[in-house]
């Protein structure tokens, strides 16, 4: 005789609780040492010491330092990933900033991993494993920042990776050749709401890396013997200013460069001088058309000193896209744990989750639990169990849903879908780009 979705979900949300004091430690942990992308090495550390104190087999080293442990059902007529996240921003103005590389967990991802741990806890206490009829994958995946892009083409250089993101890293490896669709969460900053499981409008974007080349002269004494690359970076970027009236309100273009590297001394004409930016927006027409002004701009500030400019396109993030089945399984769970009056409608971000989402049925949910603005320094959690327990409650009462009486809601969500994109044509579509 098969157990109640109601007995599993019961059974599940009883170990969460048991272990809440867990879950949460583990998350203040990663939230005292951050790490950037790719380069999360600690993090991965803790979450493979996690797992081998709970006795379950990963495996490592997935877009460098991601981690992978799946946890077998009765049958394996799907396979679900939950999906958490490792890195962190730059934000050295945060109370808890590494004080030698600025990062800071001022975006929640130590929520996400953390987490994940508490499903693989829950997972174990509960057997509910038992009784579903599929796998559960627990991910813990680097990179969702696409920052630092300087030292990211360094890497795809090297071939040590494809694409700015692990989500996409993990598409181009082959992780989610066997996998049916994944569930994740983000913790977000809402007064009105407590949950969504997201929405379809959001934005994608381009990246580009910047290089102007000039020629060193003394800045004091010789300057016209000089091509100052600073100069030619700057009437770029004024260039790129003087299009932003092109830009249409509909289409929510955002272009937001930074200078990386000014120059070298005080006393030396300028003649590295390194950007990095994004082009954003909310449909691939509006995006294509600002990166074509932007190149145009930069090359503008290169001819107006004479100095030389390289632009490297590096392939960002897709646009979301949404799965409604596997959504409104998710909201049915999300209404059940804070009421349906606290469930708001979403709308989509930028992320490598939505690459994820062209090639499987993929829910990025949000839950709140933070306070002040993300990416900032004033970026706190405020509701632990909002944050934390909720979210980690939500996931694996979605699995249940999926994977309980033979999986049959679930097969019939994976019935239901088609996907925007083969693996194939990812990687030879947008991986090209």
């Amino acid at each position: 005789m098969s157990v109640s979705r109601e007995e599993l979900k019961r059974r599940a949300c009883e170990a969460v609780d048991k272990n809440r004091d867990k879950i949460i430690a583990f998350g203040e942990s990663v939230f005292a040492e951050p790490e950037l992308g790719f380069k999360e090495f600690k993090t991965s550390a803790k979450v493979k010491k996690a797992f081998e104190e709970m006795g379950v087999a990963y495996t490592d080293g997935h877009a460098i330092t991601g981690v992978i442990a799946p946890f077998k059902g009765k049958e394996s007529k799907l396979k679900v990933a939950l999906m958490g996240e490792l890195d962190a921003v730059v934000c050295p103005g945060h109370r808890c900033a590494d004080p030698v590389t600025g990062a800071a967990h001022s975006c929640g991802h130590h929520v996400q991993i953390a987490s994940i741990i508490g499903c693989g806890l829950a997972l174990k206490d509960s057997g509910i494993m038992d009784e579903l009829s599929g796998d559960i994958v627990l991910m813990g995946v680097p990179a969702e920042e696409g920052v630092e892009l300087e030292y990211r083409a360094g890497l795809i250089k090297e071939g040590k990776i494809h694409f700015l993101g692990g989500k996409q890293e993990f598409i181009y490896e082959g992780v989610f050749d066997d996998i049916d669709m994944m569930i994740m969460q983000h913790t977000m900053v809402d007064e009105n709401v407590k949950a969504t499981a997201g929405g379809a409008v959001g934005k994608g974007f381009i990246a580009k890396y910047i290089r102007y080349i000039g020629k060193e002269a003394h800045a004091g004494g010789a300057p016209h013997l000089g091509i100052n690359a600073l100069n030619a970076a700057q009437i770029g970027l004024m260039a790129i200013n003087a299009q932003r009236e092109t830009f249409q309100d509909k289409d929510s273009v955002r272009v937001h460069p930074i200078i990386t590297k000014g120059g070298d001394l005080v006393n030396v004409v300028p003649a590295d001088v390194r950007i990095e930016t994004f082009c954003r927006g909310n449909n691939e027409p509006a995006i294509l058309d600002a990166s074509k002004k932007v190149d145009r701009a930069l090359k503008a500030g290169a001819d107006a000193v004479g100095a030389q400019v390289e632009i490297i396109d590096l392939p960002g993030y897709m646009l979301p896209y949404e799965h409604l089945p596997l959504k409104e399984l998710v909201t049915e769970n999300l209404e059940a744990l804070v009421g349906k009056e606290n469930v708001g409608p979403g709308v989509g971000y930028t992320t490598d989750a939505n690459d994820v989402a062209h090639i499987v049925p993929t829910v990025h949910a949000c839950i709140a639990g933070a306070a002040g603005v993300g990416h900032s320094s004033e970026y706190e959690i405020t509701d632990k169990e909002n944050a934390y327990i909720v979210a980690t409650k939500m996931m694996l009462m979605s699995c249940i849903d999926l994977l309980a009486d033979g999986a049959e809601r679930g097969l019939k969500i994976k019935e239901s879908w088609k996907a925007p994109y083969t693996k194939e044509q990812y990687l030879k579509e947008w991986g090209n780009l």
